[in-house]
């Protein structure tokens, strides 16, 4: 039975996963084929292994990196300490868990980073948003998170001056806001706040440039989407997962 890769998350219709990993089959010649499997809810997934036993690989999308875990046998050590998954690796039955986000997101950032780029703010507080947090915690980097609800230890959108703005020079969203289909939406932050010395980060990868990015732009920061940390991150679960296959000679 040909080996099978897939995607699970809730909106795919515009998923990068699928074309990357048809055409990397292609041009390896490959015999696998890789899904978009768009579940309502985390607890669909036993059944979707269940009607796919040659599923080998999945990949994690918004929103189960998080609630995935509990469906797992196994998480390496990263994702363990992040406590998000977003690779699994399905080998005599048993499914592993990897993050391979983080080295992804470590690798795009470094990049664009200056000397100036001291404190962060990370927009969200899901799965994607404790990865960014374990990088950042890494690079030495200190940081705040912002949530739309009250929570300890947590800043608000309401509650970001001018001021904090100013002192976070890096600002990282790993929310969903400005999503396609939703250009139109951005996080509500006080971007006139925002100048030179900023770096906007934003994980969505489409549309190429969020509200978010462009408003930043606008005002004079530097800009990166999430296209590179995409791929990167693809390509350390296909490292993942052909270690595990039979490749052609």
């Amino acid at each position: 039975m040909q080996p099978l890769y897939g995607l699970i998350g809730i909106t795919l219709t515009h998923s990068f996963s699928p074309a990357y990993f048809k055409k990397k089959f292609a041009a390896q010649h490959i015999d696998a084929s890789y899904e978009a499997f768009p579940i309502p809810y985390i607890r669909a997934l036993p059944a979707l292994l269940e009607n796919h036993p040659n599923l080998v690989g999945l990949n994690v999308t918004i929103p189960y990196k998080e609630a995935v875990i509990p469906y797992l046998d196994e998480t390496d050590a990263v994702a363990q300490e992040i406590g998000a998954v977003n690779c699994i690796v399905i080998k005599n039955g048993k499914k592993k868990g990897y993050n391979t986000d983080a080295g992804a997101f470590e690798q795009s950032l470094i990049t664009s980073l200056t000397p100036h780029h001291t404190h962060a703010l990370i927009l969200g507080t899901g799965g994607s948003s404790k990865t960014v947090a374990f990088v950042l915690e890494q690079l030495g980097i200190p940081y705040r998170k912002v949530s739309q609800n009250k929570k300890d230890g947590l800043l608000t959108y309401e509650e970001l001056t001018r001021e904090l703005i100013a002192e976070h020079t890096l600002i990282i969203n790993t929310t969903p806001v400005g999503m396609y289909p939703n250009i139109d939406t951005a996080p509500s932050i006080p971007y006139y706040a925002v100048g030179e010395d900023h770096l906007l980060y934003d994980l969505i990868y489409n549309p190429e440039e969020t509200k978010f990015l462009h408003l930043g732009k606008e005002r004079g920061a530097a800009i990166k989407n999430g296209f590179e940390m995409l791929q990167l991150q693809a390509e350390a679960s296909w490292d993942l997962w052909s270690a595990n296959m039979q490749m052609p000679e």
